[in-house]
C-alpha cells in the first residue's frame, strides 16, 4: 500500500482551450487569465497536499503544461514527453463543430483521428506513465502537469477502465484530479477540481 497520491494538474486557459479547439502539438500560449488561474490552481493543490514537497513532479513538453506547473508553485523534476496531450492528426486546431461538417457524430472518445493517435495509443502512453508514477507513491505524491483529453485518459486507466470511457470525466482548464486507492484498489479522489474564479 502506497502513501502517495497522483495529482493531475491541467494547464490553464489558452485562446483554443477558450474556442474549443483542439490542440495537441501546437503550442499555444496561457491567456492573462489562464496564469492567474494557473496560480489559483497551485493554491488549491497545496490545499489538498499540505506541505511536503511531491516526490515527484512531471510535466508535458507544452509550454502551456510547464508555464502552469511554474506559475503552481511546483519545482518540476523534468518534461515526460508521454505527458503530450493527444494527438489529433489532421484535426489539430480544428473544433469537433468544424469536424462533424465532414464527419457527421465525431468525438475523440468514438472516432479516429486520420494522421494522429488512436485511443489504444493514448492507453498505452498513459498505462506507461502510470506505472511510473506508481512506482514514485512510497516516497508520496506524483505530480502530472499536461492537458484535458489525456488527464481524463490517465483517470480513466488509473480505474481500470478503456481510455474511450475518459468521456465520462471533466477536466477544465486549470483543474486538478486526485488518483488514490483504498487497501490497493485504485480509487478517484477527486475528479475537475478548480480554483475559485
Amino acid at each position: 500500500m502506497s502513501s502517495g497520491r497522483v495529482f493531475l494538474l491541467r494547464h490553464g486557459e489558452t485562446e483554443w482551450s477558450l474556442s474549443g479547439r483542439h490542440t495537441g502539438r501546437t503550442d499555444i500560449p496561457l491567456t492573462e487569465r489562464g496564469r492567474g488561474l494557473a496560480k489559483a490552481a497551485g493554491e488549491l493543490l497545496a490545499k489538498l497536499r499540505g506541505d511536503e514537497p511531491p516526490a515527484l513532479v512531471l510535466t508535458s513538453p507544452r509550454a502551456r503544461a510547464r508555464d502552469t506547473a511554474e506559475l503552481a508553485g511546483l519545482r518540476s523534476d523534468g518534461v515526460d514527453e508521454r505527458l503530450a496531450e493527444w494527438d489529433y492528426g489532421e484535426y489539430e486546431g480544428l473544433t469537433t463543430e468544424e469536424i462533424r461538417e465532414t464527419v457527421p457524430g465525431w468525438t475523440v472518445w468514438t472516432h479516429p483521428c486520420p494522421g494522429g493517435e488512436t485511443a489504444e495509443q493514448v492507453a498505452r502512453r498513459a498505462d506507461s506513465v502510470l506505472a511510473d508514477a506508481r512506482a514514485k507513491l512510497d516516497a508520496g505524491d506524483v505530480v502530472l502537469a499536461g492537458h484535458g483529453h489525456f488527464s481524463r485518459v490517465l483517470t480513466s486507466r488509473w480505474i481500470e477502465l478503456p481510455a474511450t470511457q475518459g468521456v465520462r470525466f471533466e477536466m477544465s482548464a486549470p483543474s486538478l484530479a486526485v488518483l488514490g486507492d483504498e487497501r490497493g484498489v485504485p480509487r478517484l479522489d477527486g475528479v475537475n477540481l478548480r480554483p475559485l474564479t
